[in-house]
């Protein structure tokens, strides 16, 4: 298997696109904490070495990776909080976000490529969808890499606020120990109401009042 590369973006630039954007979200599937997006637009003379999607990176090399990129390129962060993903669902938030990451690039993109099946709404530049993007395109691998660092960074912070829910590590995914802290020490203002487990333990606590 070979790792990301150039070929969406001098595909999109052979189009007449020059400002090529890659965006990618984090944070879909937690029980707590925001959905988090990055846009970046590299410099296709300067790309960090050894950009992959992030989930097959090391923390420590996440980290590394990461101040590359925001040294190097154009970044943009977007996120959607967790009331924004009970009032809307996690699909529309996680898109939401993205379209915050874009819009927050200083000089809008001629193009942007976008992980996974679908293209959000309210982008105002032309987009492609890439399913397993951060796999395949150098953009949008980096884009993975920014947004992952930057919610991990959040969740240890909040984590401090909220010991127990072990977030420093789980980063507010459904693990055993974050579940069992559920059932034990209740939901906090930043779990995610419409999730079923965190609704299941609220319908509990209801009909316990009652």
């Amino acid at each position: 298997m070979t790792g990301p590369d150039l070929s969406f973006e001098r595909a999109a630039m052979a189009r007449g696109f020059a400002r090529i954007a890659g965006v990618d979200e984090v944070g879909r599937g937690p029980l707590a904490g925001p959905v988090m997006a990055c846009a970046v637009v590299l410099d296709l003379a300067h790309i960090p070495e050894g950009l992959n999607d992030s989930k097959k990176l090391t923390a420590k090399r996440r980290d590394a990776l990461a101040k590359a990129i925001m040294a190097s390129a154009e970044v943009s962060l977007g996120a959607a909080t967790v009331e924004e993903i009970d009032q809307l669902n996690i699909l529309r938030a996680s898109h939401l976000a993205m379209e915050r990451a874009v819009a927050g690039l200083s000089t809008p993109p001629d193009h942007c490529l976008i992980d996974g099946n679908l293209i959000p709404k309210g982008l105002t530049a032309p987009a492609e969808a890439i399913v397993k993007g951060d796999g395949k395109s150098l953009s949008i691998a980096a884009a993975s890499i920014v947004a992952k660092t930057e919610r991990d960074a959040l969740m240890l912070a909040l984590a401090q606020h909220y010991p127990g829910y072990g977030w420093e590590s789980n980063a507010g995914y459904p693990s055993k120990s974050h579940r069992l802290a559920l059932q034990n020490l209740g939901v906090t203002p930043h779990h995610r109401r419409s999730f079923k487990p965190v609704h299941n333990i609220l319908y509990q606590q209801k009909n316990v009042s009652d």
